[in-house]
C-alpha cells in the first residue's frame, strides 16, 4: 500500500459539476493499492500519516501530527500510485489491485483512520473520474509505502 500525503490549507473533489467534498487545513492522502496488502499495512500507515509530525508547533517547527491538531483529512483513491514506466512509454498499472480486493481495503484504511483521528475522515469516490483540487501548504509532500518502511 501507498500513501502520498500533501499538507493543504485546502482540497476538494468534484464529480462531474458537483462539489463532493471538500477539507480546510489538513491533509490530502492519495491511496494505491496493491494486490499484496493486508490489515497490517493499514494499520502501519494509520499509524504513520496520524502520528508523522508534519504541523507547525508554536515555535514555527513542524512538531506536531494531525492526530495532534485534529486536522482534516481528505483520502482519495489513486491506483496510478503503483505506475510501472520501467518499459516504453505507457504505464502499466499491472500492479494496482483489482477493485474487489481494493474497495474493501480503501474502506478499512479510511475506518482505520477514522479510528485513530477520532472524527468522520472526507473521502472520494473509488473508481469515479474525480477533479482533486487542492492549495500546497509549504509545499510539505511526503510519499510512503508499506512494503518498503523507510
Amino acid at each position: 500500500m501507498r500513501i502520498l500525503i500533501q499538507r493543504v490549507r485546502r482540497a476538494s473533489v468534484t464529480i462531474g459539476e458537483q462539489t463532493h467534498c471538500a477539507i480546510g487545513n489538513g491533509l490530502l492522502v492519495l491511496v494505491g493499492i496493491e494486490e499484496a496488502d493486508n490489515d497490517e499495512d493499514i494499520a502501519w500507515l494509520t499509524g504513520k500519516l496520524t502520528k508523522l509530525r508534519i504541523f507547525a508547533d508554536e515555535s514555527g517547527a513542524m512538531n506536531r501530527s494531525a492526530e495532534a491538531t485534529g486536522a482534516d483529512i481528505l483520502i482519495v483513491s489513486q491506483f496510478t500510485l503503483y505506475a510501472q514506466t520501467k518499459k516504453g512509454n505507457r504505464p502499466s498499472y499491472i500492479r494496482a489491485a483489482r477493485p474487489e480486493t481494493a474497495i474493501p481495503l480503501y474502506e478499512r484504511f479510511v475506518e482505520s483512520v477514522e479510528r485513530a483521528m477520532g472524527h468522520r475522515i472526507e473521502t472520494g469516490v473509488f473508481g469515479a473520474d474525480m477533479q482533486v483540487e487542492l492549495v500546497n501548504d509549504g509545499p510539505v509532500t511526503i510519499w510512503i509505502d508499506s512494503k518498503n518502511r523507510e
